[in-house]
């Protein structure tokens, strides 16, 4: 889908140099196809503001109680000088390398290695996550395993993923129209049974391990909780990632980036506000079972309607995923990250102009990690995240040096202080999180510098060669 419009393309004056031609081993481009609007939707959809707000927002409620509402809104807050991050450098460097790419040409070859490295963490776990939330939905209708039903949601993903990114943007477009209604259907009942006053969002209780017990959330537990409430909006970075296929990029990118994280910061807080203030105990607050609210709240016609919904938004979320992750490990082989075969293959683009290897290889892994616990996928996914965006701010300190102060691009207010800031506090974040999560992700960055180490360096002159595409 696009917003614009293009002019026709004049004939060639007669003294006019040739166009210049492709030559065999030229690094393949994406195309630029589509405009604010159908980007927009595209990275709205990969936030997926429905299926987070049903299927990662019950956790922190679990964990969080009616500190919930708080922690995601001082992480979206976070998340804004995250994105001025990626608005500045994702204008600079347009390329479907997103985070290692802009951070590579930044802040040095290795830095961005291990930014890569992250972002295929969560491009690879952050689709199962959500997929396997559709089976708690489609139970009104069919009973499905939580992991086969995560796992079809995959291999659906994966075949959309295949096909044209114009009539993918379409597609998702009608789903997320679904998944805000639904949400509004939820913020709507909530709001209209209210059980408690607006100052329930302040007073950090969670319901007790005995009956009728409450405990209070610490500050602790909510700086822990915000590696998930970064999570929960993380989705606004697709902008970056398709910042390869956007036309004019240098406007368009920063404009989506921005656009995306303010409308789906509002479609899921609202929501979780009204679930806050409506829920008929603390109890079942702390159980986060959003369905059953809802139809307690109104009748079992209108759950199942919002059920349906949120089921379809995760098959959307899926959609998208795919088709962002796909071409993370298409940049990545057009950067010859690895051994000539691999890259060879990961570079191969379809009839449709989607790479359709490097999607097969995000999908497929993905049905796969439906059976790993979910803890633990919450619990890397998390960790890093952070560990990304923590990368993703030193880059943008040093985005000013030299020629690169000087080129045309969006840039940020209050620069340096907003990404110094970001520094600090994602730092001491990824510092509370569990020593496991943190070991799982640790021993993985070290693997990952060793492959760099021993392969990647060595071979300076012809790996991990970081390209940014001319507009």
């Amino acid at each position: 889908m696009t917003d614009t419009l293009r002019p026709p393309t004049p004939a060639p004056a007669a003294d006019a140099p040739p166009a210049p031609v492709a030559v065999p081993g030229d690094p393949q481009k994406l195309k630029r196809s589509i405009g604010v609007v159908g980007g927009t939707l595209l990275t709205l959809s990969c936030v997926t503001p429905a299926s987070t707000l049903f299927v990662v927002v019950p956790d922190l409620f679990s964990s969080l109680g009616t500190a919930t509402a708080l922690t995601i809104a001082i992480g979206s807050l976070l998340c804004v000088g995250v994105a001025f991050c990626y608005s500045e450098l994702g204008t600079l460097i347009p390329s479907a390398g997103g985070e290692y790419a802009m951070v590579s040409t930044m802040a040095g070859r290795l830095a961005g290695w291990l930014v890569f490295v992250l972002s295929l963490l969560v491009v690879m776990i952050v689709p199962p996550v959500i997929a396997m939330g559709t089976a708690d939905y489609l139970a009104p209708v069919l009973d499905l395993d939580p992991a086969y039903a995560g796992a079809g949601v995959m291999i659906l993903a994966t075949l959309a993923g295949l096909l044209d990114l114009r009539a993918n943007a379409w597609i998702t477009g009608i789903f997320l129209v679904l998944e805000v209604i639904a949400a509004g259907v939820v913020a709507v009942l909530g709001f209209a049974h209210a059980e408690r006053g607006a100052g329930s969002l302040v007073d950090l209780s969670v319901a007790g391990s005995g009956p009728g017990g409450v405990d209070t959330v610490t500050a602790m537990l909510i700086v822990s909780g915000l590696a998930i409430a970064l999570f929960v909006t993380q989705g606004f970075s697709t902008a970056v990632y398709l910042s390869e296929e956007l036309e004019n990029p240098r406007r368009n990118v920063a404009r989506t980036v921005l656009a995306t994280l303010a409308i789906s910061s509002v479609i899921i807080l609202v929501p979780v506000v009204a679930i806050t203030m409506g829920a008929e105990s603390l109890t079942a607050l702390t159980e986060g079972d959003i369905s059953a609210m809802v139809t307690a709240w109104s009748s079992s016609a209108v759950g199942t309607f919002v059920s349906l919904c949120v089921a379809l938004a995760i098959i959307n979320a899926g959609i998208v995923m795919v088709i962002q992750n796909s071409r993370v490990l298409f940049a990545s082989a057009r950067d010859k990250a690895w051994p000539a075969p691999v890259n060879k293959a990961l570079s191969k683009l379809g009839a449709s102009g989607a790479p359709w290897v490097a999607t097969l290889l995000v999908g497929v892994p993905g049905a796969l990690l439906c059976f790993v616990n979910l803890d633990t996928l919450y619990g890397v996914t998390g960790v890093s995240v952070t560990g990304m965006y923590l990368l993703v701010a030193v880059a943008a300190l040093l985005a000013r040096r030299g020629g690169h102060g000087h080129r045309a691009a969006w840039r940020m207010p209050l620069w340096p202080a907003v990404p110094v800031l970001l520094i600090a506090v994602l730092a001491y974040v990824l510092s509370r999180q569990e020593l496991s999560y943190l070991g799982w992700t640790g021993g993985i960055v070290v693997a990952a510098t060793l492959y760099f180490v021993l392969y990647l360096r060595p071979r300076r002159d012809t790996r991990w060669l970081v390209s940014v595409p001319e507009e």
